[in-house]
């Protein structure tokens, strides 16, 4: 059975990999056993942030020197998915989630968590944005659940996906070669692959019928969605890698995991309903002081409302010149999270589309077991 560990690291900077080095000094997580490093860095979360490809250096080097191995090979094995942008009061760190198989037997019919790491293959910029994305995102989320162990889709409650974007270089060489690209704005490029991506997800778990994506529906037909992807567009890699977290029944975990689906921005409800499934009781609609330590994380997507409306009330943060309206959403997000659980230290990736109904999406909560009176 597999036995899975998830540790959440502040950082001081994107480089700062001393909270890792210290868990591998201590013996309490082994390097061989890290199968994804999830972190949230404090970039601008644009197409020119470039501490997301750093900290993925930085963390693939200091793991290569204790594996004995290059970081080139560490990439191959370990998905790095660095989400930029820590707005508002969200405190920049990492998560480390880890993978042993041991001896166990089967906790009856209690599911534990479990995740599945699979890699696409290098897209072409041609593909970015398109229904070539969708068919091997959702092929590698099929590949990564069957590593997890989740025989019913129904037990996955997030995925992750660190996608490509288009750069001027990139699509450069697509009309080099006869090639258009879905979109020339190398911003916009980051909605294309994530919202792709996000589709990918939903075909590979049976939420939507590959015959309904087409290339035309991609940001443009908002009623179809995923309700547990999560995507990130990054400048740093070429392929897609998918992060698959779920509960099996062959998991021997104390660890679980569920999630629920922000309607908008400010939906605390769905979050308090995320945080219900994994057993953390509530006091006064936030979680109390001493069931805190149960939780692991909270892993959640926000994005500006595409309408200009949030519940009927217009909202500017699609007309803000200065500030991206990403970086807005991270903010509001992050702190109507932050009010529920009483920690800002939460992952909050910008850029939700098909990830949600429009102008929501999904939020998982990832907790220790329940042992006496620690809910």
């Amino acid at each position: 059975m597999q036995q899975v560990s998830v540790h959440r690291i502040p950082v001081s900077d994107p480089a700062d990999v001393s909270g890792l080095m210290a868990l591998l000094d201590t013996g309490e997580l082994r390097a061989e056993d890290i199968r994804a490093v999830l972190g949230k860095t404090e970039g601008n979360g644009c197409v020119n942030d470039f501490t997301r490809g750093y900290a993925t250096f930085a963390y693939s080097a200091a793991l290569a020197a204790r594996l004995g191995i290059t970081a080139q090979e560490v990439r191959e094995r370990v998905a790095f998915v660095m989400s930029g942008g820590t707005e508002g009061v969200m405190s920049p760190h990492v998560t480390v989630f880890a993978m042993r198989e041991v001896d166990a037997t089967p906790a009856g019919q209690d599911k534990r968590l479990a995740i599945g790491v699979a890699f696409t293959r290098d897209f072409q910029p041609e593909e970015l944005g398109r229904t070539a994305m969708v068919t091997e995102t959702a092929a590698a989320v099929r590949r990564a659940m069957e590593q997890a162990g989740i025989d019913d889709p129904h037990d996955v409650h997030f995925v992750q996906v660190k996608t490509p974007l288009l750069t001027a270089e990139r699509v450069a060489d697509a009309h080099r070669r006869g090639h258009t690209v879905a979109t020339e704005d190398t911003y916009k490029s980051m909605g294309y692959a994530r919202g792709a991506s996000a589709l990918g997800v939903a075909v590979g778990l049976g939420e939507l019928a590959a015959d309904k994506i087409t290339d035309a529906a991609i940001l443009h037909d908002w009623s179809l969605y995923s309700s547990v992807a999560s995507t990130s567009a990054g400048i740093e890699l070429l392929n897609n890698e998918v992060i698959v977290m779920g509960n099996s029944a062959s998991s021997a975990s104390e660890l679980v995991i569920g999630h629920a689906v922000m309607r908008d921005a400010i939906d605390a409800g769905a979050v308090r309903d995320a945080l219900r499934q994994v057993g953390v009781e509530l006091h006064d609609g936030e979680v109390p002081e001493q069931a805190r330590e149960r939780i692991v994380n909270v892993l959640s997507k926000a994005e500006a409302d595409p309408t200009g409306q949030v519940r009927g009330r217009r909202h500017i943060m699609l007309d803000d010149s200065d500030i991206n309206s990403t970086r807005h959403a991270r903010a509001v997000v992050n702190g109507v999270i932050a009010s529920v659980v009483g920690d800002p230290m939460v992952y909050v990736s910008g850029g939700a589309e098909h990830q949600g109904p429009a102008g929501g999406g999904p939020v998982a909560v990832i907790a220790r077991i329940a042992t006496g009176t620690d809910r």
